[in-house]
């Protein structure tokens, strides 16, 4: 271990507390969202129970990308600094391509760059340890506890009401304990169990729909050409042999890069594809990257898959994207389905979603005021990414609308609002503003 790096080191967080304990709320999953959520319901003074299945040191697959957005909570929770202390990529603008090998850079805004506030890459083990640490701080200083190494084998409800849940310490089959609270915060990721009790069990909703999940796998790769450096771009291509999906890069700093790539489930199952094999074709063999890779490393073991639940609007559902709640319990981040459709990035909506979780639980409101204030936050950015998505289908208008890009500098800044403004995302439901910007 390199001298500096204490997100591979244990967490400690204290002794087990015992069973049938009550709280004032559990929270299911350790990672972003839920360590937002309990440390500000800690902030709040509630007495909380914060469960996740790792122990630490522990990795998460992801594209290890962290948004402007996600930065305002990591400085509200107490831990810019030291994240910004550790090995980490700034990241000054995106890069996108398409079928044909066309290419735009899109900058980010100087003057979020320059405050150091316009994104970061960098492993989530360094972000999920530093902000689970500060959870574990802020927990156990208000009366609470944390589980590490604990998965939930049941979550508890009376007539449809969640009471609680009873975890198996060191797996299902270990030892049963049993807690209680009059609120339970669903933050455990794609397969969370809170999520299937809420949708499917309690609701009999459908908790997967194929069409709006997508597929990712990753691998990190040392001595990438081009991705030297601890400051630049994150790279998003749309490669001819991947649509409808892409194929990413991006640098962590130190020369090491996270490689990868994302298709929609629904259709990756249609065109019968594997991402594995997809992704080693266009290293080896695709004429923009295999010169790129011609004297790379992968590292080993680092090659892993995962699902990511898109915050992509269903079509005739009232609780957009997906039901997130039911009596005493509330879904944030990935169990909610809140990832960006687009992009992929789910870290921002996880602790966006976070903070409005443990509010609404502080204030005892929760049901479908959550759900509504978590759709009008995060809604109008859902449903134009998932526009996006769907535009990145057609070979034909991603060659034709990045091609443009890459000669009109007035679309480069329109990319650069979008990115980073709500209001200038309002525009892409102009279809005026958009057929002027593009054809004149």
């Amino acid at each position: 271990m390199a001298k500096g790096e204490f997100w591979n080191e244990p967490i400690q967080t204290g002794p087990l507390p015992d069973s049938n304990s009550e709280f004032d709320c559990i929270v299911v999953g350790g990672g972003p969202g839920g360590a937002a959520a309990a440390s500000y319901l800690a902030m709040g003074g509630k007495k909380v129970l914060l469960i996740e299945k790792g122990v630490w040191p522990r990795d998460k697959v992801c594209g290890d990308a962290v948004g402007g957005k996600s930065l305002g909570h990591v400085k509200a929770l107490g831990v810019k600094m030291r994240l910004e202390s550790t090995p980490h990529f700034r990241v000054t603008g995106i890069v996108f391509s398409s079928p044909n090998g066309s290419e735009v850079t899109v900058p980010l805004p100087e003057e979020d760059v320059q405050k150091m506030e316009a994104g970061y890459s960098l492993p989530r083990q360094q972000f999920d340890w530093i902000l689970f640490e500060r959870a574990s701080e802020l927990v156990q200083e208000n009366g609470g506890s944390v589980i590490q190494g604990a998965t939930v084998t049941q979550v508890h409800d009376e007539g449809g009401v969640v009471t609680g849940v009873e975890i198996g310490i060191g797996g299902k089959r270990g030892e049963k304990r049993n807690y209680s609270a009059p609120w339970t915060i669903g933050a455990g990721g794609y397969q969370c169990p809170v999520a299937r009790k809420v949708v499917k069990e309690l609701a009999e909703e459908e908790l997967v729909d194929k069409m709006h999940y997508c597929g990712g796998y990753r691998e990190y790769w040392d001595g990438v050409k081009g991705c030297e450096g601890d400051a630049g771009n994150i790279e998003i291509h749309f490669v001819d042999s991947i649509i409808p999906g892409y194929f990413w890069l991006f640098p962590l700093g130190g020369g090491r890069v996270n490689v990868g790539i994302g298709m929609v489930l629904g259709l990756m199952d249609k065109q019968k594809k594997k991402l594995r094999p997809l992704q080693a074709d266009v290293i080896a063999n695709h004429p923009s990257f295999k010169e790129r890779f011609a004297n790379a490393t992968m590292v080993e073991g680092t090659g892993k898959g995962w699902q990511l639940p898109f915050g992509s609007p269903r079509k005739g559902e009232k609780n957009q994207p997906r039901r997130a709640y039911a009596p005493g319990a509330l879904l944030i981040g990935d169990a909610a389905s809140l990832v960006d459709p687009f992009s992929g990035e789910g870290v921002g909506n996880a602790l966006v979603s976070g903070e409005i979780a443990a509010r609404h639980v502080m204030e005892n409101v929760g049901g479908i005021d959550y759900q509504n204030e978590l759709w009008a936050a995060l809604g109008p950015e859902l449903t134009n990414s998932y526009k996006m998505q769907k535009m990145s289908r057609r070979k034909w208008l991603l060659n034709w609308f990045v091609g443009k890009a890459g000669r009109k500098p007035v679309i480069q800044e329109m990319m650069t609002e979008m990115i980073a403004s709500k209001e200038a995302q309002e525009n892409l439901h102009s279809k005026w503003f958009l057929v002027k910007t593009l054809l004149f």
